[in-house]
């Protein structure tokens, strides 16, 4: 398993003795808590040492940001993408959790917990029990308050001695503008800056942003005249008030526009670009152009983090912008603003899914998850049909990216609180009988396609029709009645209208369907030819997800008309699709399919490696082998062949070596074709 550990984009200062006392907590306790006050760098430098760690875990490290999180609804959810889970069955997502962990020499790192701390404990609590080689490192202001625990508290940096607060200040002054620190005076100005700001590097940020603008003498008088104004007050720790008054200096710098863009920023999740600041913020004074020029503005002053295209505004500043949202008055505007622009990227999304940008919308689905499930929130309190709309548009997505669950959970609130008729409901009636199909609920798949057809039969369109045929066809092949499933598509292919291009996408999806039902019908020339045909249509389009299931059925026609070697090419084009859609399920049956062609060239050794990463991935969706019937008893033969082969004591040494393997490591291995020494 691959680290996804954040990348470092600015110089790293000090620490060195912090990082030891991490190092060693961490070879001594398998929980390690940084606790310290906001601002004072516990992200950063559980970045620093979490990267120092990562040769020491099997497995890697993984990280789980839960700063996007306002609540603890989607924190299993987040740990079980950051560890490569992706959940198709109907247990309990904390079971699962614990079992795909129960194996794993792995470093998980969960950063800002401290507004989820209850919730934390609980999931550490039982991941922790059932996992001996789960090590885990928290970022929180506070402690966990769990037995076995290890703190280190994360203090600022020195401003004597070794003066690493200096060097920090003099480093990204330098990067703000360069050569301002050259001048007489100015390096015992920076200092007296670093000791007024206790060390804080947040605070000491803020400040050296506004070196060019203002001299280092300017910032330390100002800045002290602002920290004496406040020294008597008794509200808050003076390293919390230090750090307050920071901000509230660096916000008084801004200009009107820049001021109103923090606040309205605080409604984003996650990492942003300018369009979606553009789309989210944009009102009022703030033209389109205006937020532009703003978001430059607060990114100069270190406002806004910037990487290349992306942004981000850390916890602390968010809190503030906040606050100045509420003084504002405009909470709910910008919670409105928020879900329609979400609501369109859903709608963009939706309509792009068969053009050639399907596999970039797939992914901006799959990144601005958080963002996505707060607008659907919002909308399911505020506006139930848009919400219906959001959640049919997306919710495809999110059961090709694994989020079964929570699709599954949205989509049944999205039916019951919106209108009780219409296409988006239709819609989302297809989505919730998908989902609960993938995840093996035939006798609901069943019922809620019944259901499907009817709705989509009073709605009247197209769209609506198609889906749900190809809901029922896909449950009649799951459950082992091809010739219903292809009566099913075939009904409403020759019965919706002409002008429907084949490539719409629910066109594609039951031509596919009609596919499977051929070959699970022994109609092997038939079902070659179709599926011919509709390769060509998503080829034309660059329909990745289509297409990659068209390639399976090419392998699977292949093996099932002795054609090994044809067999063999299609399962790896289908594998490189999936693996562009980053689809776990989907690079399973892949896998099993191609051990199953290598098996039938006789390459026994290699048919049980590959055999044994598809079990890694069928354990990254939970379920054991799954697929359409007719791949079982394949299976089985193909296995006894590999066994046969090589005999049953290097069928397992060749398989537990596949079962070892990281899962990135083993699909290369696949896609190539070669055995790793």
């Amino acid at each position: 398993m691959l680290s996804n550990i954040p990348e470092e984009t600015t110089s790293f200062v000090g620490r060195e003795a912090e990082l030891d006392r991490i190092e060693h907590a961490l070879a001594t306790s398998r929980l390690t808590t940084l606790t310290g006050t906001g601002g004072v760098g516990k992200t950063r430098l559980a970045v620093r040492a979490a990267g120092r760690a990562d040769a020491g875990y099997r497995d890697g490290v993984r990280w789980a940001d839960l700063a996007p999180l306002h609540g603890d609804e989607l924190l299993l959810a987040t740990v079980s993408d950051a560890v490569g889970l992706s959940d198709h069955t109907l247990r309990m997502p904390i079971d699962v959790l614990c079992e795909w962990l129960a194996d794993k020499h792995l470093l998980l790192v969960l950063d800002s917990c401290e507004h989820l701390r209850p919730a934390c404990a609980h999931l550490l609590g039982e991941i922790l029990t059932t996992s001996p080689g789960l090590t885990v490192l928290v970022t929180s202001r506070q402690p966990l308050d769990m037995k076995g625990e290890q703190l280190v508290e994360v203090e600022p940096l020195p401003v004597e001695g070794t003066a690493d607060a200096l060097a920090l200040f003099r480093d990204r002054a330098e990067a703000a503008a360069p050569g301002t620190l050259d001048e007489p005076g100015t390096v015992t100005a920076a200092a007296e800056i670093c000791r007024r700001l206790e060390g804080i590097p947040l605070a000491i940020e803020l400040a050296a942003a506004a070196v060019g603008r203002r001299s280092a003498e300017e910032i330390a008088t100002r800045l002290g005249s602002r920290l004496d104004m406040f020294a008597d007050a008794t509200l808050r720790p003076p390293r919390h008030r230090t750090l307050r008054t920071t901000i509230g200096w660096s916000h008084e710098l801004c200009t009107p526009k820049e001021r109103l863009l923090w606040a309205r920023l605080v409604v984003l999740r996650g990492d942003f670009d300018a369009d979606t600041a553009v789309a989210v913020c944009t009102g009022g004074p703030l033209t389109a152009d205006g937020v532009r020029t703003a978001l430059r503005g607060l990114v100069a002053k270190s406002v806004v983090a910037h990487d290349g295209v992306r942004h981000r505004m850390l916890d602390t500043l968010r809190e503030y912008g906040r606050m100045w949202l509420a003084e504002l008055g405009e909470e709910r505007a910008a919670a409105d603003r928020h879900a329609a622009c979400f609501l369109q990227l859903a709608r963009n999304a939706h309509a792009g899914w068969t053009g050639d940008d399907q596999i970039l919308w797939y992914h901006r689905i799959a990144e601005s998850h958080a963002d996505l499930c707060a607008a659907l929130d919002h909308l399911l309190a505020h506006d139930t049909s848009a919400a219906q709309e959001m959640a049919g548009r997306i919710g495809f997505f999110w059961c090709c990216c694994g989020h079964l669950p929570q699709t599954r959970g949205y989509a049944q609130r999205a039916l019951d609180a919106g209108p009780a008729a219409g296409p988006h409901r239709t819609r989302v009636l297809w989505v919730l009988g998908i989902c609960v199909m993938l995840q093996g609920d035939y006798p609901a798949a069943e019922r809620i396609g019944e259901e499907c057809v009817r709705a989509a039969a009073d709605d009247g369109t197209d769209e609506g029709i198609l889906a749900a045929a190809y809901l029922r066809g896909l449950t009649h092949l799951m459950t082992g009645e091809p010739d219903k499933g292809l009566h099913e598509v075939d009904r409403v292919l020759g019965t919706t209208g002409a002008g429907t291009p084949l490539e719409s996408a629910y066109r594609l999806r039951c031509h596919l369907i009609t596919v499977f039902a051929l070959t699970g019908l022994g109609r092997l020339d038939e079902a070659a030819e179709a599926a011919v045909v509709l390769r060509a249509a998503c080829e034309a389009k660059d329909e990745c997800w289509t297409l990659s299931y068209v390639d399976y059925q090419l392998a699977l026609i292949a093996l099932l008309q002795d054609r090994a070697e044809a067999a063999a090419a299609h399962a790896r084009s289908m594998l490189t699709g999936k693996h562009r859609l980053r689809d776990s399920f989907g690079i399973a049956l892949g896998l099993d399919l191609l051990a199953a062609a290598i098996a039938a060239q006789g390459e026994g050794a290699h048919a049980a490696r590959v055999y044994g990463t598809g079990q890694v991935y069928w354990r990254m969706v939970g379920h054991p082998q799954r697929g359409t019937p007719e791949l079982g008893p394949l299976r089985e033969a193909c296995e006894r062949q590999a066994r046969a082969a090589i005999g049953d004591a290097a069928y397992r040494r060749a398989f537990e070596r596949g079962r070892a393997d990281s899962a990135e490591a083993g699909l290369a291995l696949a896609l190539h074709g070669e055995l790793l020494a």
